[in-house]
């Protein structure tokens, strides 16, 4: 067992919307706003284009052997560049099955984009049988391969119609799903300053992410109902061991519902 649940957190790469549309005298405030109207004129939404957008946070859970460990990449001060090489060098590391909801719409294509414009190395992730062989019919890159699960992607059976949010999916099965943040409060907590509640919230996506994979396990005959329990049992034991309210909001959260009980 080797798997790396991931999430990321962005924000308006201000600095990029200067240089292309020209908007050297407004502040950041004014050129997230004249971007996301620029966005909003081009196709009729205000959600920037995934080049465009700036990543403040990447959390991972990493279980591997009898370890399990949630963390988010670097210190709240770090670089972009920092966090996302940080990212591809634990690809490096473990080669693991990553694991994800909506990765391959959002969070990788995110990624490379940063990654390419830090000079980042991403080659482990980008292989695609050219150094490694078994990465050939299995790479990270291809929709239909297992190296990277896109839970969002593969329960709507690569129907985007069908498919449905992370907190609606993990609510439904028992889980917290979302607490105290959600996507559109992460540009305001940044301003604030407020990077360690924009980590916490993205920890609790990945933990939810995790959940989930586990029942999706279950489904697909991989875990039976036991594997399952003893999992969910181990994630609730690392929760008690920290004192980081999220965490313990999320665990109180999980006990209080019946179908997240163990």
């Amino acid at each position: 067992m080797n798997y790396f649940v991931f999430d990321i957190e962005t924000i308006p790469d201000v600095e990029s919307g200067r240089r292309l549309y020209g908007l050297h005298e407004l502040d950041d405030d004014e050129v997230a706003q004249a971007m996301q109207l620029q966005r909003r004129e081009e196709n009729g939404s205000d959600f920037l284009r995934l080049s465009l957008q700036k990543i403040v946070c990447i959390s991972v859970l990493l279980r591997q052997n009898d370890q399990l460990k949630v963390w988010s990449l670097g210190e709240p001060g770090d670089s972009e560049a920092s966090i996302v090489q940080r990212f591809f060098a634990g690809l490096q590391r473990f080669t693991p099955t990553l694991i994800s909801w909506n990765g391959s719409g959002f969070d990788l294509p995110v990624l490379s984009y940063r990654a390419l414009l830090h000079g980042v190395d991403a080659a482990v992730f980008w292989d695609q049988g050219e150094d490694n062989k078994d990465f050939r019919y299995n790479n990270y890159i291809s929709r239909y391969h297992q190296r990277h699960t896109d839970l969002m992607d593969l329960l709507s059976l690569y129907q985007s119609r069908a498919a449905v949010p992370l907190e609606h999916m993990a609510t439904l099965l028992g889980f917290p799903g979302k607490l105290g943040m959600s996507g559109q409060e992460v540009w305001p907590a940044w301003q604030r300053g407020d990077i360690d509640a924009i980590r916490a919230y993205c920890e609790t996506d990945v933990m939810n992410t995790w959940l989930v994979f586990l029942r999706f396990q279950q489904l697909r005959g991989h875990f039976d109902a036991t594997r399952v329990q003893h999992e969910e049992a181990m994630l609730k034991m690392h929760l008690a061991q920290s004192a980081h309210p999220t965490w313990q909001a999320f665990l109180t959260a999980w006990n209080a519902s019946s179908a997240g009980s163990i």
